[in-house]
């Protein structure tokens, strides 16, 4: 049986699919048993090491969990001000109008350009000189600063892509009934771009909510990275358990964070489907009256 986009497999494609199946998870079994073995000739296995996170809440109440809450606040704030910042400036960057488009392609182009970690740097010098932020303070500052001017320059790349992959016939109709620009990226291209956009977009969250961790290790703010540092010493330098119990933790906020990110993506599609009403001419010509009174040009 075929399909438009491939040709089923004959006996020869299946019988090499299963070879290459078996041969990566031996491979995949090997390299685990190679970590299983280190680990335990190092000594990294012994109960003592893990002994803290499973006997007793001292240090998930005294360091994971205050870790865990500075990291959620700075991605929080870090998302609440770059998505809709990102917007504007990507829906800036389609402007007719040269005044607007240009000073938004120089700010994406020149905050997407420099690393995340030194907008970070930048920013905590920033507070410390000309600024009455307290001492600390500064690091929770500096960090949603350095992910807000880095990412919101990445979502605007996202969001101008979006839009532009809609089809340009859309636009022509809109325009032919009588919307204005304002009227057409408010009701007609963001309301699909977005459906389009959030796989990317969620991605982009992913990535603030990792680089988090930045600030624990150079700028000393007490998020779950720097939780575990503490935590090792405090627990006779068991870092690599420390560090283990944090990425289990990262993994589990970024799969929650995706899995929301897909339900809500096949909800909207659902919805977009289950709509089915039908535009006719006086519907047409009300929208077309609309488009004449109202609205702006971007």
């Amino acid at each position: 049986m075929s399909s438009v986009l491939y040709d089923a497999q004959g006996p020869r494609a299946k019988r090499r699919n299963v070879i290459l199946t078996v041969v990566f998870l031996v491979a995949v079994a090997a390299l685990l048993w190679w970590v299983y073995k280190a680990l335990k000739d190092k000594g990294q296995l012994e109960w003592a090491l893990w002994e803290p996170f499973f006997s007793g809440s001292e240090a998930w109440t005294t360091y994971i969990w205050p870790g865990l809450q500075n990291t959620l606040k700075a991605a929080a704030l870090a998302m609440i001000i770059a998505l809709p910042l990102g917007a504007v400036l990507g829906i800036a960057r389609l402007s007719d109008h040269a005044w607007v488009r240009m000073p938004a392609a120089i700010v994406v182009e020149f905050f997407r350009s420099i690393p995340v970690l030194v907008l970070m740097i930048f920013g905590l010098a920033l507070f410390a000189e000309y600024t009455a932020v307290s001492s600390d303070d500064r690091p929770l500052y500096a960090v949603v600063t350095g992910l807000v001017l880095y990412n919101a320059s990445v979502l605007a790349e996202i969001v101008r892509a979006g839009i532009l992959a809609l089809p340009k016939g859309q636009s022509e109709a809109a325009m032919a009934i009588g919307l204005r620009k304002g009227q057409l990226m408010r009701l007609i291209l963001l309301p699909q771009a977005v459906t389009a956009m959030l796989p990317a977009i969620v991605s982009q969250l992913v990535v603030i909510v990792k680089d988090t961790a930045l600030g624990g290790a150079v700028l000393t703010y007490a998020e779950l990275l720097a939780a575990a540092g503490t935590m090792s010493g405090y627990y006779g330098g068991n870092i690599i358990q420390s560090l283990i119990v944090v990425s289990v933790i990262f993994i589990a906020l970024n799969f929650a964070l995706t899995s929301f990110a897909s339900w809500l993506e096949r909800r909207l599609r659902r919805a977009k489907k289950s709509t089915g009403a039908v535009v006719g001419p006086n519907d047409a010509e009300i929208a077309g009256t609309a488009g004449t009174g109202a609205g702006g040009t971007v």
